[in-house]
């Protein structure tokens, strides 16, 4: 009963996410033609931000992160204090408030790299992807489910029942090694290795080539 409330007030979330989105965008298409704007063309990001290509899946990321792909950035947009708590290995953080800093657009703004953003659920990455997507920043992603899906996927995988089909039990194996290697011991494992020791991700530094600074237009 609690999961179907949790279940509900989360689809309320993004049902009124989406509306706003689209209002932003819509409100956009409609401002006068001679004003100049930054980044993509209003009509364009209005279909941008209808479309779902924008999200890629916890199973995706978590295997860039073990494979050590070097091609992408994970930028968690929560504040400083969530980010300290906890967050997804060698991720970097940059609060939306910070988002349109020169610094921030530093790591936002360039061709190097891939840009996953990701917050507790969809939420604040959403504002964040629109913010980015409006001023035409390139290969800009959003964690799909954010971090409470990825403890439900990853970190927490749920063992499938007996009359599910072989795929899901194969998908729940993969999750579960990928949970070890993130650090999670399960009983089996740590009967037999007679401790319980923490595998964690390996660091890795990002280095970013900084982009010449343009030279400011007029208008909005």
């Amino acid at each position: 009963m609690v999961k179907k409330k949790i279940a509900k007030v989360l689809a309320f979330r993004y049902k009124m996410l989406a509306a706003i989105l689209i209002l932003l965008a819509g409100g956009l298409v409609l401002l006068p033609k001679y004003q100049k704007h930054e980044g993509i063309d209003p009509q364009k990001l209005l279909s941008n931000v209808i479309s779902s290509e924008r999200y890629i899946t916890t199973d995706k990321v978590a295997q860039k992160l073990i494979n050590r792909d070097p091609s992408f950035i994970l930028i968690d947009v929560r504040d400083e204090k969530c980010y300290a708590d906890y967050s997804l290995p060698n991720a970097i953080n940059i609060p939306l408030k910070k988002l349109l800093d020169e610094d921030s657009r530093t790591y936002l703004n360039q061709n190097q790299f891939d840009v996953v953003l990701f917050s507790n659920d969809n939420f604040y990455a959403d504002q964040a992807w629109i913010l980015c997507n409006r001023l035409g920043f390139k290969n800009i992603r959003v964690l799909k489910g954010g971090l409470n899906s990825w403890f439900t996927t990853i970190i927490d995988p749920m063992e499938p029942s007996q009359n599910m089909p072989a795929e899901a039990f194969d998908l729940y194996s993969t999750r579960k090694a990928e949970s070890m290697y993130f650090g999670v011991v399960y009983p089996e494992q740590a009967n037999i290795a007679g401790s319980e020791t923490k595998i964690e991700a390996p660091k890795r530094v990002i280095t970013v080539q900084k982009k010449k600074k343009r030279v400011a237009e007029g208008g909005c």
